[in-house]
C-alpha cells in the first residue's frame, strides 16, 4: 500500500505543471488595442484566408485586436516612442484563443490540406510542429504577446526584409543576408518594444512578449469578435 501510494504522487507530481495551467473565458481584463493607440492600422491575418493554413482560423468572428490592459499599456509606449521616430504599427496578431492554436495543429494533422506553401516554402508541414515554429500552446493565447510590424505615418511600407510568419531563417532577427536598411528597421522595432517592457523572439522579428505578463498559467479561450 505504501508502495502504491508513494506512486501515486510520483504520477500527479509528474503532471502538475501541466494541471497549474488555466483555461479562461474571462475577458474583462483585456481592451483592444484601437481603443488606446489611436493611429495603429491593422492586417489580422487569422480572420483571413492569407495565412499558412490557407483558411480563416477558429475562433476570429471579427478584425479585431486585444490585448491584456497592462500589455497593452506597454505597447502604448512603444508605439509613442516609434511615433517619434516617424512610425506607426501595423498589428497582425496579439490575443489568439486556444481554439485558434488548436486549429492549427488539426491543419498540421491532416494530410489531406497543405494549406498555402509559400509560407513554409522550405518545410514540411509536419516539421511546423516538431520544430516548434508553431506550438499546441502559444503564448499570444495568455494575451501579453503581439505580432507587429512598422509603417511609416503615412500608411507605407517598411521594408524589414521578410514578412509575417515565414516559416524560414530569414525570419530570425539576427538574420544576416538582408540588408543594412532591412536589419536597421527590425532594430528600431526591437529596440522600441525591449524599452517597453517586451522580450523578443529569437526566431521571429517580429513577435513580443510582455516580460512581466499578468498571466503566465493561464491560456484564455473567448472569441476574437
Amino acid at each position: 500500500m505504501k508502495k502504491l501510494v508513494v506512486t501515486l504522487l510520483f504520477v500527479v507530481s509528474s503532471f502538475a505543471p501541466l494541471w497549474a495551467d488555466t483555461v479562461s473565458y474571462d475577458k474583462s481584463d483585456f481592451a483592444e488595442i484601437n481603443t488606446v493607440i489611436d493611429d495603429a492600422a491593422y492586417d489580422i491575418r487569422y480572420y483571413s484566408p492569407n495565412n499558412f493554413t490557407g483558411h480563416k482560423i477558429n475562433g476570429y468572428k471579427a478584425p479585431r485586436a486585444y490585448m491584456t490592459k497592462k500589455a497593452l499599456a506597454a505597447l502604448a509606449q512603444a508605439a509613442a516612442d516609434l511615433r517619434k521616430q516617424g512610425y506607426r504599427l501595423l498589428i497582425w496578431d496579439s490575443y489568439r484563443p486556444q481554439k485558434a492554436v488548436d486549429d492549427f495543429v488539426a491543419w498540421i494533422n491532416d494530410p489531406t490540406n497543405p494549406g498555402d506553401k509559400t509560407f513554409y516554402p522550405a518545410l514540411q508541414k509536419s516539421d511546423l510542429l516538431a520544430g516548434e515554429y508553431i506550438m499546441a500552446k502559444s503564448g499570444h493565447t495568455r494575451g501579453s504577446t503581439v505580432d507587429l510590424t512598422l509603417i511609416k505615418k503615412d500608411g507605407s511600407f517598411v521594408d524589414m526584409g521578410g514578412t509575417f510568419d515565414l516559416f524560414s531563417e530569414i525570419s530570425h532577427p539576427n538574420y544576416k543576408k538582408i540588408t543594412k536598411k532591412q536589419k536597421r528597421n527590425r532594430q528600431i522595432l526591437r529596440e522600441a518594444m525591449i524599452k517597453a517592457g517586451f522580450l523578443p523572439l529569437e526566431s521571429e522579428w517580429w513577435h513580443f512578449t510582455l516580460k512581466d505578463e499578468p498571466y503566465k498559467d493561464t491560456y484564455f479561450n473567448f472569441d476574437v469578435e
